[in-house]
């Protein structure tokens, strides 16, 4: 028998549940979000530098978002020095999902359809926390003003790339989700 895989959203509901009743599991997951908003930005200008023209629309656009991912960091910081907590990068970058999406990147297309269907992917979490009146308000505040500009992320991720190269890397970032234990 074949059983339907769980709603994102149920499951990203679950997920946020779970961490944000756990003191100690919130702070790791906060220097997560620190070490992802500091390398996404990272990652966004080296594509910028290897595949958009300068000046044009998509190095314009892509340096607005890697500007953005660099405020979000500040933000995550902020939180952790709420909790007395010195922000830094800790470990490794997640590379579980990247080892799965970046060697489909070949030209700008593909490299903002990968983009698109991370900032999707990615939105589903953060609208379960700005939605979540029960959560730390101060997260609750700092992911509500992230989840506005993280929309303009996936909306202008999606608008660089084309069908074509959103199909070509759909597969990809399925295999992805998948070894971060996400339906998809």
């Amino acid at each position: 028998m074949v059983t339907a895989a769980p709603h994102p959203s149920r499951d990203s509901a679950r997920w946020w549940e779970e961490t944000r009743s756990d003191t100690s599991r919130l702070v790791d997951w906060l220097f997560d979000q620190y070490r992802g908003e500091v390398t996404a930005a990272d990652r966004i200008e080296r594509m910028r530098d290897t595949y958009a023209t300068p000046g044009g629309k998509a190095h314009r656009v892509l340096t607005v978002i890697a500007g953005q991912e660099r405020r979000h960091a500040e933000w995550v910081a902020g939180l952790l020095r709420a909790r007395g907590l010195t922000p830094e990068v800790r470990g490794e970058p997640e590379v579980r999902y990247w080892a799965r999406t970046l060697p489909g990147i070949q030209d700008l297309e593909t490299g903002c359809a990968v983009g698109a269907h991370a900032e999707r992917m990615r939105l589903e979490r953060i609208e379960v926390i700005a939605a979540d009146t029960t959560a730390p308000e101060d997260v609750r505040d700092v992911f509500t003003r992230i989840l506005r500009e993280e929309r303009f992320h996936e909306r202008a991720f999606r608008g660089l790339a084309t069908p074509e190269s959103l199909e070509r890397t759909r597969e990809a970032h399925a295999l992805g989700r998948e070894v971060l234990g996400l339906a998809p």
